[in-house]
């Protein structure tokens, strides 16, 4: 068993798939109209047949209070590794990127926090 997608909720899949592809370099992989949203994915260009993120619209009432919550407590939604956190920070930075957290080292770890514009906190991270 291996896992094939994995989700992050977005407040706009427009805004969303310009961010993960403009700033973060991700790659559209499949875009599908479904009523008012889409099945939207993208993937690392490092892994074109990996793990799919979707770029799931947060329509569930629910969701959206999860999703809130987490953003209120600096919790990460998920996490991407890096090669390189402090190079990753300073080369999304200079995009604009917006940081809650700046390199740290916890443990076995150096990890950073950004705004994904989306409603999210998300993680980058390396093993040290």
């Amino acid at each position: 068993m291996k896992i094939n997608l994995t989700s992050v909720m977005v407040d706009d899949q427009e805004k969303a798939l310009q961010f993960y592809t403009e700033k973060l370099g991700f790659l559209k992989k499949t875009e599908i109209p479904m009523g008012e949203h889409k099945w939207l994915t993208v993937v690392s260009p490092e892994e074109q047949n990996g793990v799919e993120l979707v770029l799931e619209p947060v329509s569930f009432p629910p969701a959206k209070v999860y999703q809130q919550a987490l953003k209120e407590a600096g919790i990460p939604w998920t996490s991407f590794a890096v090669a390189d956190v402090p190079e990753e920070y300073e080369r999304l930075k200079k995009l604009g990127i917006q940081f809650s957290m700046e390199p740290t080292q916890m443990g076995g770890a150096m990890m950073a926090v950004f705004d994904d514009t989306c409603g999210n906190n998300i993680q980058i991270a390396q093993l040290i």
